[in-house]
């Protein structure tokens, strides 16, 4: 368990009540333009500063401890009351934490643009998968999302401003209906403007915006639960391609470190879009045959992603098509069309009891892939099917935990009829721990076939098949009372990947290289990675520290591209201040990654391949912050990258040609109302 810091709810003074505006008054905001709501909040803030309700005695009656956080996941484990609202400050300022994705990923520089996870990770999704990943990120997960079981009025909003025009924007409100129900609706928006090539330092980039409505249900005698939800969102991101080298009058290319001018570089693409829109319904219920014993379950999923590029400024250059390896319908123009909708419903049982926890189930999962393209002139606004797949699939799943005092046991699994499967189990005594993970997946859709205006492929691969060792130790160190509190968390795995699926480059016209999925067969067909991570974590009087590191042997084999030391440290001061009415937080947090050959992007194709041609340099990333909890608000200040230029560099590549965003001064604001 994480060491983190939370100033107590009981400590902040009480408040006067006030009432919030109503919710229609927030939704006619969304249609009064894109930053009406964020400065509506702002306006609002003096007012909404005072939004604890407190009795006659002035004893505060609600706040994060009468707000209860309901999640799918506990429900399906049988355990529905809800955990407390989480008001913890430590991470707030880190740009990890501002959207649905947290971990270490490589993405093009700024804030809204394509992203993949850094690290290796073992898929365990089995069956039929879209394959379109490269703004998952940016995307709320149906089935992980907070519910409420609040006894008032619960609203929280997340501001958060950079100076290099990176924004982001969350606000939800939620109600309770009597004890049974609770309704709600969130909004997001996320922004960013271009950071190369740019006309003006005020062009956008990037605009996402989101609109959730959930509510959750449940009867007076306990016996039946019920979450649900509608997400729907839009992404947009104008594609650049990436810097496109200067040549000198001797015929010679810009080097690396020229390339560090920003928005004063020229970039390959200037009239490329690329949309991604969801829509998303979910609902999970439970009903109790006997006690907690015994319960069936049932979870249906409706989801429905759109995916379109379009590229109305085709170039050429001496009779050749410049960044893209051809075109295959239109020379003028590109316009793909990709959509994938999907039906899931699920079917089991579930129970827990103090020792044993289980569950099993069947799944039936319908998946429909299409694709369009811009068909070629003399009538280009025609576009034709060019991909079309409908699959049906059947799966059988399940799990069961055996849990006695420091001794724990894991089995779990899922099985598709009849070629896919994945199985876990664990061992945990104390504060070791070991797990077996063993994974058959077949290619993505999109990885068995595409064809749009630029690449086209058909293939037949075999499943991939992975087997992971991993064995830990987790344990903490000094009573929770001690002045001194640490955590230590070490793992080694052992993975063994077989017949992997890639995208790489394949020898084209004009000595080009066009991107095509590949599968390793025969002698190179079996690889084999090392992974160890560490992570300290130090409480000493107002000292925090908060240490990770991952290392990566054999990151750099054929189709894999991973860095070999992926490190993260945080070390600040925490403390109350003003007779504890204010608790503060001064640190300073830093980033490293290793010299590594990053994967490249294709914006045609939103995939991330393998390339041999570019290699970025290992780079540090420091940011400074201050962070403050003031009553029901949390504030933070950063300067975000203050070290460039002081290591004598003006910048690093995330990706290959796409610069990280240059230093910046950074803001936000995350605040709770209970009223």
């Amino acid at each position: 368990m994480a060491l983190s810091a939370c100033r107590p709810c009981s400590r902040r003074p009480s408040l006067r009540p006030v009432s919030l505006p109503d919710v229609s008054v927030i939704c006619q905001t969304l249609r009064l333009g894109r930053l009406s709501l964020p400065l509506l909040w702002l306006l609002l803030l003096p007012l909404l500063s005072r939004a604890q309700v407190v009795d006659d005695s002035t004893r505060v009656l609600y706040g994060p401890r009468t707000t209860l956080v309901v999640r799918e996941e506990n429900m399906l484990r049988n355990q529905p009351e809800g955990s407390v609202l989480d008001t913890t400050l430590t991470g707030i300022h880190n740009s990890r934490n501002w959207y649905y994705d947290s971990t270490f990923q490589q993405d093009l520089g700024n804030v809204g643009t394509a992203s993949r996870r850094l690290l290796w990770e073992t898929n365990t999704n089995i069956g039929i998968r879209y394959g379109r990943t490269a703004f998952d990120k940016y995307f709320r997960n149906s089935a992980n999302i907070p519910y409420y079981d609040t006894r008032s009025p619960y609203t929280y909003f997340r501001f958060v401003q950079g100076a290099q025009g990176e924004q982001v924007f969350e606000g939800s409100y939620s109600r309770s209906i009597k004890k049974a129900v609770n309704v709600g609706i969130a909004y997001e928006r996320f922004s960013a403007n271009k950071q190369l090539g740019a006309v003006s330092t005020r062009e956008g980039q990037v605009t996402h915006t989101g609109v959730l409505v959930f509510a959750r249900y449940q009867t007076k005698n306990d016996r039946y639960h019920l979450l649900t939800n509608y997400y729907t969102a839009k992404h947009r991101v104008a594609e650049q391609g990436g810097i496109r080298p200067g040549i000198n009058s001797q015929g010679v290319q810009d080097s690396l470190e020229q390339l560090f001018d920003y928005e004063q570089e020229a970039v390959w693409l200037t009239q490329a879009i690329n949309k991604d829109h969801r829509d998303r319904f979910h609902l999970a219920h439970t009903y109790n045959l006997v006690g907690r014993g015994l319960t069936a379950f049932h979870v249906l999923d409706w989801s429905r992603q759109y995916n379109r590029f379009t590229d109305d400024r085709l170039t050429f250059e001496e009779g050749r098509l410049l960044f893209y390896p051809e075109a295959l319908r239109d020379s003028a123009r590109t316009d793909d069309v990709s959509l994938y909708r999907q039906l899931e419903n699920t079917v089991g049982f579930l129970g827990r009891t103090k020792l044993l926890e289980y569950r099993v189930y069947g799944r039936q999962r319908t998946g429909r892939y299409t694709m369009e393209s811009l068909t070629a002139r003399p009538a280009p606004e025609r576009k034709v099917p060019t991909v079309q797949a409908d699959t049906t699939q059947i799966f059988v799943g399940g799990n069961a935990a055996f849990r006695w005092k420091i001794f724990q046991v894991l089995l779990a699994g899922e099985y598709k009829l009849v070629d896919e499967a994945w199985a876990r189990g664990s061992l945990r005594l104390g504060p070791l721990s070991g797990e077996l993970l063993y994974s058959s997946f077949a290619p993505t859709l999109t990885q068995q076939r595409y064809s749009g205006n630029h690449h086209r492929w058909a293939t037949n691969f075999d499943n991939t098949n992975v087997t992971q060792f991993t064995v830990a130790f987790n344990q903490r160190i000094g009573k929770p009372t001690a002045r001194v509190q640490q955590q230590l968390y070490a793992a080694g795995q052992l993975v063994n990947v077989n017949s992997l699926v890639y995208y790489g480059l394949r020898p084209a016209a004009f000595n080009r290289q066009d991107l095509v999925p590949q599968q390793l067969t025969g002698a190179n067909a079996n690889q084999r990675l090392l992974i160890g991570t560490l992570r300290h974590q130090l409480r000493y009087g107002v000292l925090r520290l908060d240490n990770i590191v991952t290392v990566t042997e054999g990151g750099d084999q054929e189709g894999l591209s991973i860095p070999r030391v992926v490190g993260n440290s945080r070390i600040l001061a925490e403390g109350f201040l003003f007779q504890k009415a204010l608790f503060s937080q001064v640190g300073v947090e830093a980033y490293y990654q290793s010299s590594y050959q990053p994967y490249d992007y294709s914006p045609a194709t939103q995939q991330f391949f393998v390339q041999n041609y570019f290699t970025s340099r290992g780079y540090p990333v420091v940011d400074v912050f201050v962070t403050a909890d003031i009553k029901t608000v949390s504030v933070f200040l950063k300067m975000a990258y203050v070290n460039q230029s002081l290591d004598g560099n003006d910048g690093y590549f995330p990706t290959p040609y796409y610069t990280g965003t240059p230093r910046s001064f950074q803001l936000g604001l995350k605040w709770n109302f209970f009223d």
